[in-house]
Formats: structure tokens, sequence, C-alpha cells
């Protein structure tokens, strides 16, 4: 069975032919009975809350959920993806982004009255501390400080309702469109929402950009300025990363109203994988059955190989008159089960003009999914043609005149 028919593009310029990708039958495929690392269990449970008739994870207790690849987005599983949630703590992944966007990690945060006085999870800051941007970050999402957060968004923006508007424009900026933040650390309040899928599409920008995944993956971190004589140790709040394997984040959540949320992340064999359980009984077993049943419908494929000719092209005024194009490099991506998920798109011109060069870039072969662009591969010439000489196109131009 073919994976698909894959359909090339036509511009004024360019041509359409269709090529066939690998085969399912010859994929890999990353799987385990579970993902739990040796030594650690997790009590199955029954999911007592109704589920929406056809889904195939109905012990999954949450409200709302999904389980995303990273690089492409591609959704594999998703329960009321877009219905809007409180998202509590998970808030501070948002927090996080930014705050590595826009602040210097080495950057000193004075703590003002206000980040003192913030109710909830804390660091136990003190007014007037000064503390590097770092620092706070790491205490932020290991144990969850909301004095922290509010430090943060008051040293970057200049107070909690500028830095929350630029949480919420970054957020829609990247397609994160059921989302609205008013504060940085998600405590209550009516007009703070989100959405499992907005908060996955933020997740997977933030596995993209440096210093986030070394922060949401630290277990546990020393720092002097902790206020207890006997311990300056921080420990992270998210259990998954001693229990899953490959689990690379990120971060948990909960209050009354929001219920139990949490963002998970694994990688394996190059695979990224972000789970979102928002509202769960049972936030653990549910991430654990996300990321299972993702990376047991997920495989590695080349879809584009190396050198592999994709058309021959007529040359003019060379002295040779066609030539085989080729790719320059190969693309590997993941291949979803039961999903013909992708579009390859060849991006050539109808004829090539001398001189030309070996190993000249003539054109893209493009790879969509869901209508959004996740790779491309240089097509390029095969051998160096020179130009014909002006006699000879002349000859050429008088004998095609009185043919």
């Amino acid at each position: 069975m073919n994976l698909k028919k894959i359909l090339a593009g036509m511009t004024a310029s360019f041509f359409m032919f269709t090529a066939q990708a690998a085969p399912l039958e010859n994929v890999q495929w990353n799987s385990e009975n579970s993902g739990l690392n040796p030594g650690y269990t997790v009590d199955p449970v029954q999911n007592t809350r109704p589920v929406p008739e056809g889904d195939v994870l109905p012990n999954v207790t949450a409200t709302s959920a999904i389980v995303i690849e990273a690089s492409t987005g591609h959704v594999i599983y998703a329960r009321n993806p877009d219905g809007p949630m409180f998202p509590a703590s998970t808030t501070k992944v948002m927090t996080l982004l930014l705050a590595l966007e826009r602040g210097g990690l080495d950057e000193i945060v004075t703590v003002s009255e206000n980040a003192w006085g913030t109710e909830g999870s804390t660091l136990w800051l003190d007014q007037g501390e000064k503390i590097p941007l770092q620092d706070l970050l790491y205490g932020m999402m290991m144990v969850s400080a909301n004095d922290a957060t509010v430090a943060i968004a008051e040293h970057i923006d200049g107070n909690v309702a500028n830095f929350a508007a630029h949480m919420t424009q970054r957020a829609k900026e990247l397609g994160a469109t059921h989302t609205n933040f008013t504060n940085p650390h998600g405590l209550p309040d009516d007009n703070h929402y989100t959405s499992a899928r907005d908060l996955a599409l933020i997740t997977a920008q933030g596995l993209k950009t440096p210093g986030f995944e070394q922060i949401v993956t630290t277990t546990e971190a020393s720092f002097n300025w902790i206020h207890d004589d006997n311990n300056k140790l921080l420990r992270t709040e998210n259990r998954l990363l001693w229990m899953y394997n490959g689990c690379n984040g990120v971060k948990t959540g909960y209050t009354q109203r929001a219920g139990r949320c949490v963002i998970s992340a694994a990688k394996r064999n190059g695979i990224q994988l972000i789970a979102v359980v928002l509202d769960g009984l049972y936030m653990w077993n549910d991430s654990i059955i996300l990321l299972d049943y993702g990376f047991d419908n997920i495989g590695v494929g080349t879809l584009v190989k190396s050198d592999e000719i994709i058309k021959t092209l007529p040359i003019l005024s060379g002295r040779r008159k066609s030539m085989p194009v080729k790719t320059a490099g190969e693309i590997i991506v993941p291949l979803f089960k039961n999903q013909d998920a992708y579009e390859i798109k060849y991006d050539i011109p109808e004829v090539l003009n001398a001189p030309i060069t070996n190993g000249e870039v003539i054109g893209k072969v493009r790879v969509n999914i869901d209508g959004k662009e996740i790779a491309t591969a240089d097509i390029v010439t095969t051998a160096d043609v020179e130009q014909k000489s002006f006699f000879r196109l002349l000859l050429k131009h008088f004998n095609n005149f009185f043919a």
C-alpha cells in the first residue's frame, strides 16, 4: 500500500507531475507497550466521565486533551482541542517563552512589592531582592512560583498588564487563536483562558527556543538566594521527567476552577511529541496514555531521497539538448499511521538555459502537511553545459527560418 500519491504544484513557469512516496510497510514504528521507565508504575484507572462517541482513548479523563507531533504540528489525537479552558500554571509556558525571546538570562531583576505579595505558589522572594532572570525562570517552572512570574513580567514590560497583552499577541502569532492571557501565572480570571491546541502550539515554539528545553527538563537546581539556610535546592513538580522515557518537559498546573492540568513532552528517535491535559481527574495517567498513543501511531521515514532524479529537462542554447536534474538532500519526516498526510511539490523550470554549472540550484522540492510547509530540499543540475557559440546560434536560427 502506498503512503499517498504526491501532487506537484503548478505556476506559470513551473510544470506539474506526480510521484509515489515510500510505502508504509517499510516504516519502522517507534512503539512499546508503555513509555514508563523501568521501576515506575501507574495504577490504571477507569474514566468516570462521559467521552465523545468514537473516542479512541476513552480512559483519558481530561475534559480537553491533545497530542501533536511538534515539528509538523500534526494532531495525532484530540478531544475538545479548541474549547476554552482555564490553564492554571500551564500559563507559565507562555511566560517562559516570552521571557526568553525578550529578556537576557543574566539580567538582574528587582523584586517589587507587587511581586512579593502575589498569592499562591512561591519562592518566598523578598521585596527589593535582586535575582538573575535565569534563576527566576528556573524557579517559575520547577516549583510554579507565582511571585517569580510577576517579577519577570514587571522586569520585561514594566507591569503585568503590558506583559499579559504581549503574551496574548505572541500566542496569536503562533496560531493560538483561542487564547487570551491576563496574567503571567494562571491564577483564576474569567478572561484568562486558552485551549489544548493552543498550549501545544506554544510549547512547540518553546522547544525551538534556546534555553527553553534546558529549563523545563531540569529536575533539581541549587540557588544561594533561596531563603532556607538548610536547603538551597529546588526540585521540579513534573514527575514525568523521572517516570516517562524521553520526557523533556514541560509544566503542571492546578486551580479549583481549572482542575488538574499538565503539558508534557517526550522525544524518542528524533520524534518530538507534545501532549496537553486540561481538567484531568488523573493527569499523570492521561499524559502517559496520550504519549503512548502518539508513539504507537508514528514512525520515521525518508520521504525524499538524496540524488534522486526528478526530471530530464530540455536545454536552450546549450551544447547538449537535455539534462536530468536531481535532489541535493534528503527529507526525513514523521510518518503517521492511517494518514496520507504529506503533499510533495516540485518547483522546477520547464527548460534550462545554458551555460549551466554542475550542482547549480534550479528549484526546490517542498513538503507540506496540513497546508503548512515543513521541509525543503534543493534540486540541482547534474553536469556542466557550455553555451553554443554565437555563430552556431545564428546558423541554427538561419536553418530554422528556411526549414
